[in-house]
């Protein structure tokens, strides 16, 4: 970072803003990084970010906007004038305005794009009408385009002409006279080929492409799995739509992690960061799951109160109670965690569920006849043989079931079209609490009658 917004010095910039000294401030901001800039604006108010912004040169102004999260873009521009607006709608990339004008309410999205001339408006509208969350949302339709028969000369004559205008210059997508994507080239291929080569003799009509419809975190999974820079993006008749690019999935990527984390809390996702959120939208965000595991646990009460008598007759029980039903909770949310990451990253699908469930059994197996052996001693010497033998048996069998429902629950929510990542920890555990006290007191039962 620069030494201006290093600390302890950026308080020198802070007070230049208290002060209203736009002459200095406007010299100093111009010579920072626009990375550094972003973090001034993390630490000033909306207003004074806006005077800040407006103090930057255009081209300054546009690499900070490019940079900010969109939801501080969205607080820029809706305070922005027409022109200002138009500025810096032009010269967005197709993705990154699509991810803009998509967070804003529809009356100003309505206002931005009558600033557009007519040809970015219509890319911006046809991007927008593919569903949320789709591989359509992402891509951008700044791409550079060439035809087989073309020499290397004529490629390159067109990326002059073209290429300023193109997100990406690593990747160029060979197609037909219909738009029909036949191969994907690399640049470096044309480059270093002999003067008067075609491009159909580089060709080996072998390419990777997204599906305009596809989930944006298949888009996630196909960067990884074939390691590229950018992907092009096709129709089901395979016409060349747009690309998608790295920075892009990037940002898909950390996004999906952070709403997993947060339904594996039982919390629904904020869409704002978090040091942004107010107290009403925190507490909407978590207090409806909070009641629901209310009611699940209620079954769990329900459960001890039919065992009553049993519980007054052998008060002993009740000690190794919390003991078993947190170790079936923490033993389901381990095997949740593991299979609802591997869900996310592809590393496992549906048709696996049967073959892990037998793997999860002789793991589950070995957990609890190991934590079993260490509560049996527990239980002998606070309530004697039969005590001891109703806690290990209790404890392999709470462990089994809860572990195979926790690896189990997210392949059926998978399979019901559900974020997997709702079985999380919580919900588990409550699943397990209840599971846990009905095995624990059926064997008690069933041993002391």
């Amino acid at each position: 970072m620069s030494d201006v917004l290093r600390d302890p010095l950026r308080p020198d910039i802070l007070e230049l803003i208290e002060s209203r000294d736009w002459t200095t401030l406007r010299d100093v901001l111009r010579e920072q990084p626009a990375a550094d800039i972003v973090e001034l604006l993390d630490v000033i108010s909306e207003t004074e970010g806006l005077i800040v912004f407006r103090l930057l040169p255009r081209k300054l102004a546009e690499e900070v906007f490019d940079l900010l999260p969109v939801e501080r873009q969205n607080a820029l521009i809706t305070h922005m004038t027409g022109e200002e607006a138009r500025a810096i709608l032009q010269q967005m990339t197709p993705d990154d305005r699509t991810a803009l004008l998509e967070e804003l309410p529809a009356r100003v999205t309505r206002r931005l794009l009558a600033l557009l001339p007519e040809g970015q408006r219509s890319a911006a509208l046809a991007l927008l009408n593919y569903p949320e969350d789709s591989v359509g949302r992402l891509m951008t339709t700044a791409y550079v385009r060439i035809r087989p028969e073309w020499t290397r000369e004529q490629v390159l004559d067109h990326i002059r002409r073209w290429g300023a205008d193109s997100e990406t210059l690593t990747m160029l997508y060979v197609t037909d006279e219909r738009g029909k994507l036949l191969d994907d080239i690399r640049l470096r291929q044309v480059i270093l080929a002999d003067p008067g080569t075609k491009i159909s003799a580089l060709m080996n009509y072998r390419f990777a492409a997204l599906r305009a419809d596809q989930d944006r975190e298949t888009a996630v999974r196909e960067f990884r799995k074939y390691d590229l820079y950018a992907m092009p993006v096709v129709d089901s008749e395979n016409h060349l739509l747009g690309i998608v690019t790295h920075d892009d999935v990037l940002r898909v990527e950390q996004e999906e992690a952070t709403e997993d984390f947060h339904r594996i809390g039982t919390v629904r996702p904020l869409g704002v960061r978090f040091n942004e959120a107010s107290v009403w939208l925190l507490t909407r965000r978590r207090v409806a799951w909070l009641l629901a595991l209310v009611a699940v646990n209620l079954i769990s009460g329900a459960v001890i109160g039919r065992y009553e008598e049993l519980i007054a007759a052998n008060a002993v029980l009740a000690f190794f109670l919390p003991l078993l039903i947190d170790s079936g909770g923490n033993s389901g949310s381990q095997s949740a965690t593991l299979v609802v990451r591997a869900l996310a990253t592809g590393d496992v699908e549906l048709r696996d569920a049967g073959r892990l469930a037998l793997r999860e059994i002789g793991v589950a197996l070995a957990l609890g006849l190991t934590m079993a052996a260490a509560v049996f001693a527990l239980g002998w010497w606070r309530g004697g043989a039969s005590v001891a033998v109703i806690v290990a048996l209790a404890m392999v069998a709470t462990v089994l079931a809860s572990s195979l429902i926790g690896l189990l629950l997210p392949f059926a929510l998978s399979r019901l079209r559900a974020d997997p990542a709702t079985a999380s920890a919580p919900l588990i555990t409550s699943i397990a609490d209840i599971l846990g006290v009905f095995i624990y007191f059926t064997i008690a039962a069933s041993l002391l009658k």
